[in-house]
């Protein structure tokens, strides 16, 4: 079946690659909601606990640059849908973990295919549309992620506390046979580029926008990850709420990443440069107010709503990915969720040396407030030495 005939179809083509990203933020987010449950069974403490999210981020980061070079010359459905198998697989694993050291290699390892799969998936969704509609593209298919903090990891958590943390994994595992499916049978049957090769693609690496772009995510993006790793274990020790308020608290966080996710594309369409610097501004904001406000469940589940809408960053930087790459888009569109979870590993470790530190789990909305500041800097250095160079592409929409 030809592409252009999928071409008349994206919605399809879109819901099938949204299940997978469903699939992935329900691991990666609800094993944030699920640390106080698992760090109990496996004998260890939060900020111990921690170090299975920093695995999972850590296999996004190896996994993304290797499977996109040396995967850049297949088939993107083959490489989708050899990526999902694997992500469930590790899923699965990690539903059956033994053990600490167990666990820390199965998230590892389900954090492998993460990046490499986002990449894709962008690249096949901006490639449905018109050019000046591919941020919105690609939000819709980022819209499975966010969706996911709605109701995936409110369902994991509920389920970990009911069932036991490991269904919370196992059920990721069913979601992602399910994307293997739906991705078989919808996705475009592209034949590959021929011309694509690992040295190739690396040529993003000799762009230095491609790395401030990178580095932007990896920095600004630690502040949400700094709060929310932490944040029912908060509710439990600092807003003294029954755990069955979490799921709750969680679902208010991914309502405001949902609609942060949609805005965000609607605006980067017309201006990227400007949404990009709007949301980090209220980011760090948001952040900064979270110590003050985690006190009380209402305060603390609108502050969480606010810090939740700063989530719409993704598609704005990975629609800037697209602009400064050029031919070595395979790469750099993995590298950005290689960037996003550096984020993940940098915001819960040192959010979890400020706890150990003694300055209590409302400090890491300041490690947060830093660390979206930090981002913003580096944003601000990027579009300042694209004004001063003579652009190599056409330069974004400001």
């Amino acid at each position: 079946m030809s592409a252009q005939i999928h071409q008349a179809r994206p919605a399809l083509v879109l819901f099938a690659l949204s299940v997978g990203a469903f699939a992935i933020g329900t691991t990666e987010f609800a094993a944030m909601s699920l640390l106080p449950f698992f760090a109990r069974d496996l004998g260890i403490d939060a900020p111990t606990a921690g170090h299975a999210i920093s695995a999972y981020a850590l296999g996004v980061v190896a996994g993304a640059p290797v499977i996109a070079a040396f995967g850049a010359r297949l088939p993107r459905r083959t490489l989708l849908i050899g990526l999902m198998a694997m992500f469930a697989l590790a899923n699965g694993l990690s539903a059956l973990s033994p053990s600490y050291h167990w666990m820390l290699l199965f998230r590892f390892l389900s954090g492998v295919p993460h990046g490499a799969y986002f990449g894709v998936a962008a690249l096949v969704a901006a490639s449905l549309v018109p050019i000046e509609k591919r941020a919105q593209a690609i939000a819709r298919m980022f819209a499975g992620l966010t969706v996911a903090t709605i109701i995936g990891v409110p369902v994991a958590n509920w389920m970990g506390q009911a069932l036991g943390w490991r269904w919370g994994f196992g059920v990721v595992a069913v979601l992602a046979i399910a994307t293997v499916t739906l991705v078989a049978i919808h996705a475009p049957r592209d034949k590959g580029d021929p011309k694509a090769s690992p040295m190739r693609e690396l040529t993003a690496l000799q762009r230095p926008q491609v790395w401030l772009t990178l580095l932007t995510g990896a920095i600004g993006f630690g502040g949400l990850f700094a709060v929310y790793t932490y944040v029912a274990s908060t509710m439990i020790e600092v807003t003294h709420v029954s755990e069955a308020y979490v799921p709750l608290v969680l679902a208010i966080f991914g309502v405001g990443m949902t609609l942060g996710n949609l805005a965000s594309a609607w605006l980067a369409d017309r201006a990227l440069n400007r949404t990009v610097i709007g949301i980090m501004l209220w980011s760090a904001a948001s952040l900064a107010l979270f110590p003050l406000m985690a006190g009380n469940v209402w305060t603390l589940g609108l502050v969480i709503f606010m810090i939740g809408l700063g989530g719409g960053l993704g598609t704005p930087l990975q629609a800037r990915l697209m602009d400064v790459a050029g031919d070595a888009q395979t790469l750099a569109a993995a590298l950005h969720h290689s960037a996003f979870n550096v984020a993940n590993a940098i915001g819960p470790w040192l959010g979890g040396l400020s706890i150990a530190a003694g300055h209590g789990l409302v400090s890491t909305g300041w490690i947060g407030s830093g660390l979206a500041l930090g981002g913003l800097a580096v944003f601000l250095i990027a579009i300042t030495i694209q004004h001063r160079t003579p652009p190599m592409i056409a330069a974004p929409a400001e």
